[in-house]
C-alpha cells in the first residue's frame, strides 16, 4: 500500500509486492487488507494490477 502525505498518511494506492511503480511511502499489508482497501475504493496500481491477482473485480 502506498501512503499519502500529511496528517494520518491515508492510503492512496494498492500495489502488488513486486511492483516497480510503488513509491517510497509504502507499507506492507496482507491480502485481506489489500482486498478491503480495493473494495473501499482505494485506487489499484495500473502497472501491477493487484486486483487481478487478488480476485477483486470492478
Amino acid at each position: 500500500m502506498e501512503l499519502g502525505i500529511g496528517q494520518g498518511r491515508p492510503p492512496t494506492e494498492v500495489h502488488a509486492g513486486y511492483c516497480h511503480a510503488a513509491g517510497k511511502r509504502r507499507r506492507a499489508i496482507d491480502r485481506d487488507q489489500a482486498r478491503t482497501l480495493l473494495a473501499d475504493g482505494i485506487r489499484a496500481c495500473s502497472h501491477c494490477r493487484p486486483g487481478t491477482s487478488l480476485g477483486v473485480l470492478g
